[in-house]
């Protein structure tokens, strides 16, 4: 790869056939801190939080209130849980509801049934909410004016991911993206961590919205009450420290956990939540903005990490984030994940080391740690060993062939088929980053049959030979001119590029 393909592709999100090429790679992606958009149109556009959370309120008390009358023979907490979890799949992958054989299509029931409830609400959820938010961040990835900081902003949504998977968070999943993850791409990582701690989405995700203090009022007043499952929820905070800052084995234990799930408790959704909690918060906050109740919070000073914490309420917690968002080992656990986003599976120790100095000597400013990224020579490899998350590969086809709208329903099922569903990995580490997770040969094989469509979709109009050098100038190897050369129609040519190696790496 030359360096100006490797701007445009390896750092950018692919080139466009009317893309300058930069006579200055380092510098056209400096420029780019400028030219930012956090809020682009196509995110502006996007249903907001309060009509999500509104609609997720209203699901929520009407749920509430058939259950009660169903009585606890209707409640079948697992079956709705399936039904939830099929429901979202069906609205996410565009395949034919009928066609779902499960024991909750088959129970019977109408409109009063809590599990038809929960599956209508999944698919208004899906089509209205989840969907549009797809569109949305697949035009700011086509037409914004920073595709560096775009991949970033990728980067950054899956090291915090959620999955829309949850019934409460399908319509919330893109909105962690737009809302806590944007606007502070280019701030510091303390500020992106809290909020995203406090983001409705990571709060019910990781079920910490009624984690309740054991001794806390709340959890004081229920606690010899049968038939009550209330109590401390350790996800989110250990999510917290294993995944979103300092990193598996990296000296924390379980006390360590337990104690800031203590501190976390209080931190919870207005609007959304259940029993008690929702008693608590009461009903003037509006559905979805983060709260802090009192109520729920265990008291007592806190020690992490060998440091104590005796803040009092919502302070506790936010101090130990902080803390945690500029040691050490947050430092060399951010360092490694972009090291090896940005230039393989196995990072250098010597650009880990200096990703991780850039961190720490700025008190976690990401720009200067993209500085240094942009400055290390190993960012800038001739040989591209990357290979293309589908999201990636999409995205730079749809570049590609010079793609300004799209359909976001397409987007959705083209990615579900090449199987990178969009805000719905399997677990809260997020998608792979490696090449092991994407380069199989049946995953391949996908990307060559949505190639071909590609294609066909084209009818011929677009001249692969010309456009592979705009793609990737001074980068096209002789195997792919030459392939390109004996295609037998433009439809076949433009195929094989994009299922070249130059198109399927980075």
């Amino acid at each position: 790869m030359s360096q100006a393909s490797i701007a445009l592709n390896r750092f950018g999100l692919g080139a466009r056939a009317d893309d300058v090429v930069p006579e200055q790679p380092v510098k056209y992606l400096l420029e780019q801190f400028d030219r930012y958009e956090a809020r682009p149109v196509a995110i502006a556009a996007m249903p907001g939080r309060r009509q999500v959370a509104g609609e997720l309120a209203d699901y929520l008390i009407e749920a509430r209130q058939l259950r009660a009358m169903s009585g606890p023979r209707r409640a079948l907490p697992a079956n709705r849980a399936a039904a939830m979890t099929a429901q979202s799949q069906v609205m996410m992958t565009g395949y034919n509801p009928a066609k779902i054989d499960s024991a909750a299509d088959k129970m019977e029931g109408d409109s009063k049934d809590p599990i038809k409830q929960a599956r209508q609400f999944a698919q208004r959820q899906g089509r209205d909410n989840y969907v549009a938010a797809v569109g949305g961040r697949a035009l700011a990835s086509l037409t914004g004016p920073a595709p560096f900081v775009e991949r970033l902003v990728h980067f950054w949504a899956n090291h915090f991911a959620v999955s829309a998977d949850k019934l409460t968070v399908i319509g919330l999943s893109g909105l962690l993206e737009f809302e806590a993850i944007r606007p502070h791409v280019l701030g510091k990582f303390g500020d992106m961590l809290a909020a995203v701690e406090r983001h409705p989405a990571m709060l019910l995700y990781l079920d910490q919205a009624e984690s309740i203090g054991p001794n806390s009022p709340i959890g004081s007043r229920y606690a010899n009450r049968p038939n009550r499952k209330l109590g401390l929820n350790e996800n989110l905070a250990r999510e917290i420290l294993e995944l979103h800052t300092l990193g598996v084995r990296t000296g924390y234990s379980q006390a360590d956990v337990t104690e800031l799930a203590r501190a976390l408790t209080g931190w919870t959704v207005a609007g959304l939540t259940n029993g008690p909690v929702a008693r608590a918060v009461g009903v003037d906050d509006t559905p979805g903005d983060f709260v802090f109740v009192e109520q729920i919070h265990e008291p007592g000073t806190r020690t992490i990490i060998g440091k104590s914490y005796a803040q009092d309420g919502e302070r506790q917690a936010q101090a130990v984030l902080s803390g945690l968002a500029t040691h050490p080992a947050t430092a060399t656990h951010i360092a490694t994940k972009l090291a090896r986003h940005f230039t393989g599976d196995t990072p250098a120790p010597a650009l880990v080391a200096r990703l991780e100095a850039a961190f720490l000597k700025s008190g976690g400013d990401l720009p200067t740690v993209y500085r240094a990224l942009i400055a290390a020579p190993e960012a800038w490899a001739e040989r591209n060993s990357k290979f293309k998350s589908p999201w990636e590969w999409s995205v730079s086809v749809m570049r590609a062939l010079d793609m300004k709208t799209v359909q976001p329903q397409a987007v959705t099922g083209l990615l579900n088929q090449l199987g990178q569903p969009i805000w719905r990995p399997g677990s809260p580490a997020g998608y792979d980053d490696i090449n092991a997770g994407w380069a199989g040969p049946d995953a391949v094989m996908r990307r060559v049959e949505a190639a071909e469509r590609f294609a066909t979709r084209a009818g011929g109009s677009i001249d692969a030979r010309a456009l592979a050098p705009k793609l990737f100038p001074a980068a096209v190897g002789a195997a792919t001119t030459q392939a390109l050369a004996r295609a037998e129609s433009p439809g076949q040519a433009l195929a094989l590029l994009l299922v070249a190696p130059e198109f399927m790496r980075r």
